[in-house]
């Protein structure tokens, strides 16, 4: 994962609940790409057929508040959205995230100092967020070595599998 990250900012609100990033109604399938076509929807009617691969998710405080429903974080990884920057995280939507890989970032300087549409870059190793359409430059807690080792892997199974020689 020592990639750096680069995509278009979509911007949301403060308490985007898991059931605005995949709507209970569309939980009757685990297929991570069945999820993907309705990610955000409720949030956005548009999103699932705007955003692209590298695309990058900036929001407010409180970002995966709700249920503790994993396939909201599989839903935007399976999306193709690179990250997700936001003033803050609901607890369980962090540890599910890193869980399955989902590369977050707590930045309020950085979700007030990106517009939609703007291009981001993120170095995980350092923390620091580029608005590359403004030229500013925001820092967040880099990526630990342990838990990019887990999003390297794919997610903490793949990783555990990896340990322990599955």
């Amino acid at each position: 994962m020592e990639k750096v990250f680069k995509g278009r900012a979509f911007k949301f609100g403060d308490d985007i609940n898991t059931d605005e990033i995949i709507p209970a109604r569309y939980l009757n399938t685990s297929d991570p790409k069945e999820l993907a076509k309705h990610v955000m929807e409720d949030a956005d009617p548009e999103f699932p057929q705007k955003v692209r691969e590298g695309d990058i998710i900036v929001a407010g405080k409180n970002f995966g508040c709700g249920s503790s429903r994993e396939h909201a974080p599989i839903a935007i990884k399976a999306a193709g959205v690179s990250a997700v920057i936001a003033k803050s995280f609901a607890r369980i939507f962090y540890r599910n995230a890193i869980n399955i890989g989902l590369p977050i970032f707590e930045s309020p300087e950085a979700v007030e100092g990106i517009e939609e549409g703007d291009i981001v870059e993120i170095d995980p190793s350092t923390g620091v967020i580029k608005n590359v359409t403004k030229g500013t430059e925001f820092k967040a807690n880099p990526i630990s070595e342990d838990i990019r080792q887990i999003m390297q892997a794919g997610g903490l199974m793949e990783y555990a599998k990896k340990k322990l020689g599955l």
